[in-house]
C-alpha cells in the first residue's frame, strides 16, 4: 500500500501543533486541582508542573531521535512498529485510535462548551452544554476532514491567540506579586491540610498530566510534514520547552493576582477571578473568550491526529476494512472515512463524559457502576506510558549508531519517567486503574479480532477519489 497524503505542513505548523495541542484547557481547569492537592503551597505546585514538564521534555527528546531516523505514516505507530514489529505497532495504533485520540477530542469539546456556556450565561451542564459540545466536534472534524490545509492554518492562528492571556498573566501577575507580597506568601504558606504522604505531589502529577498531554499526536502528521526527519524533532523539543516555561510562569503569575486562599476558593472560575483581580471585571469576562478559542485550538490539533487514526492502520493493511479507511480523497487530500470514524468515536466518548463522569460521578444523578466510572482524560495515561516503555527499550537495544546520551541516558530517564507516571496514576485512582485496564483489555481483544482483514477478492490499491 502506498501512502497518498501529500507534504503540506512546515516547521512552524508542527511547532504550533505541539504547543497548540498541549496548551489548551488543562492549564485553566487543572491548575486549581493542583493547588488543592498540594494544600495551596506554590513550591509544591510548581514542583508538580516541573515534574510533568520534565517528563514531557525527556520523552519528546527520545521521540525526536526516532523522528530523525524513521518517517512513514503516523509517528508513534511507526516507532512502535520499529520497536517490536507490525503487530505491536497495530495495537499501539488501535489504542490511540479507539481510546486516546477520541478521549482527548471529546474532553476538549466538553470543556470548551462548558466555558462557552459560562460566557453566555447558559447552564454549564445539560442539553445546551451537550449540544454545543457536539457542535464543536462536528465542525472540528468537518474542517480537518474536508480541508486539512485550513485546519493547519487554524492551528497556527489559535496557538498565537491562546498565548496572549497566558503571557499576560505570567508577566503582569508575576510583577504584581513581587510588589503586593502575595507571591512570597504563596511560597511560604500551606492553606489546607494535605493528607497524601507525598504532599499531594503524586495526585497533582496525575491531574496535571492532562495539561501536558497530546504532544505525541503531533507525530501523526509526519507523513505530511515537509522535511519531517529534521522538522519533527525540532518541533517536539522547541514546543515542549515553550510549554513548560509558560506553565511555570503562569502559576507564579496566579500567585500575584490572588491570595492562595482565594485561588482555592475560586474553583473552576479561577481564570476569571485571577484576570478580574489584575485587569478588572471586563477583562475577567473577556478571558473566557480566549479560553474558548484556546480549547477549540487544542481540539483542532487533537482532531488532526484523530482523523488519521484509522488511516494509519489501514495503510499497513491491518484493522477493519483497510481499503475503505485507507482511501484518500483527491479533492481534500484527506482520508475522509478515517475522519468520519474518528468523529463517531469522539461522539461516543463525549456521551461517556456526560453520562458516566458528569451525571454519574460528579452529579450523582445516574447509577453508573464504579468499575465504569473514571475520569478518562487522566486515567488513560496509565496505558499511554506503558506503551511507550518498549519503544524506549528498543532505542537502547537497536540504535547502535547513537551516542551514549541518546542511546542509553535519555531512554533510561524516559523509562523511569513512564514508571513514575504509572505509579502516580495508581496512587490517584487505586482500584479504578484495574477496572480501566480490564476495559482496555477488552478493547485490545476487539482489535485482535479485527487485526487481519479478510482476503480481498482483488488486490487493494489505494486511490484518490
Amino acid at each position: 500500500m502506498e501512502n497518498k497524503l501529500q507534504k503540506k505542513y512546515g516547521l512552524f505548523t508542527a511547532i504550533c501543533m505541539v504547543i497548540g495541542i498541549v496548551i489548551g484547557s488543562g492549564i485553566f481547569f487543572k491548575a486549581v486541582k493542583v493547588f488543592s492537592y498540594t494544600g495551596g503551597n506554590m513550591g509544591r505546585s510548581l514542583l508538580v508542573v516541573g515534574i510533568v514538564g520534565a517528563i514531557m521534555i525527556i520523552c519528546s527528546m527520545v521521540f525526536a531521535t526516532l523522528g530523525s531516523k524513521y518517517e512513514k505514516v503516523n509517528g508513534v505507530v511507526d516507532y512502535a512498529e520499529v520497536a517490536l514489529g507490525p503487530v505491536y505497532g497495530y495495537y499501539v495504533g488501535w489504542f490511540m485510535t479507539i481510546i486516546y485520540y477520541p478521549v482527548l477530542c471529546s474532553t476538549l469539546a466538553w470543556v470548551a462548551a462548558q466555558y462557552a456556556c459560562t460566557l453566555f450565561g447558559f447552564p454549564t451542564f445539560g442539553d445546551i452544554h451537550m449540544a454545543l459540545a457536539a457542535l464543536f466536534l462536528m465542525v472540528g472534524f468537518g474542517v480537518s476532514g474536508l480541508s486539512p490545509k485550513l485546519a493547519g492554518k487554524l492551528q497556527v492562528s489559535t496557538t498565537v491567540i491562546k498565548l496572549i492571556p497566558l503571557g499576560l498573566m505570567a508577566v503582569v501577575g508575576t510583577v504584581a506579586g513581587l510588589f503586593n507580597g502575595l507571591t512570597l506568601e504563596a511560597f511560604t504558606t500551606t492553606v489546607s491540610e494535605v493528607t497524601s504522604g507525598g504532599g499531594g505531589v503524586f495526585e497533582g502529577v496525575t491531574a496535571f498530566a492532562f495539561a501536558y498531554e497530546g504532544w505525541i499526536i503531533a507525530t501523526s502528521i509526519n507523513a505530511e510534514l515537509k522535511d519531517a526527519k529534521k522538522n519533527l524533532p525540532k518541533a517536539l523539543i522547541l514546543g515542549a520547552l515553550v510549554c513548560v516555561g509558560l506553565y511555570m510562569l503562569y502559576f507564579v503569575g496566579l500567585s500575584g493576582a490572588l491570595s492562595t486562599a482565594d485561588i482555592l476558593a475560586a474553583g473552576d472560575t479561577l481564570p476569571k477571578a485571577a484576570f478580574s483581580a489584575l485587569f478588572g471585571n471586563v477583562a475577567g469576562t473577556l478571558v473566557y473568550v480566549f479560553i474558548v478559542i484556546s480549547c477549540l485550538g487544542t481540539m483542532n490539533g487533537l482532531i488532526m491526529g484523530c482523523c488519521r487514526g484509522m488511516y494509519s492502520l489501514s495503510v499497513r493493511n491491518m484493522g477493519p476494512e483497510p481499503d475503505k479507511y485507507g482511501e484518500v480523497s483527491k479533492k481534500s487530500d484527506m482520508a475522509a472515512n478515517s475522519s468520519l470514524i474518528g468523529m463517531v468515536l469522539s461522539g461516543l466518548w463525549l456521551f461517556y463524559w456526560q453520562f458516566c463522569f458528569w451525571d454519574g460521578l460528579v452529579m450523582k444523578t445516574t447509577n453508573v457502576p464504579i468499575w465504569f466510572n473514571w475520569e478518562p482524560d487522566e486515567i488513560v495515561i496509565i496505558a499511554l506510558y506503558a506503551f511507550y516503555i518498549p519503544m524506549f527499550i528498543s532505542v537502547m537495544v537497536k540504535e547502535k549508531d547513537l551516542s551514549f546520551v541518546k542511546r542509553f541516558l535519555l531512554p533510561a530517564l524516559a523509562i523511569a519517567s513512564c514508571f513514575f507516571m504509572i505509579y502516580c496514576t495508581i496512587v490517584s485512582y487505586g482500584m479504578q486503574c484495574l477496572y480501566f485496564l480490564i476495559f482496555l483489555a477488552l478493547v485490545m481483544l476487539l482489535g485482535a479480532s479485527l487485526r487481519i482483514p479478510p482476503e480481498p477478492k482483488t488486490p487493494i490499491v489505494h486511490k484518490k477519489k
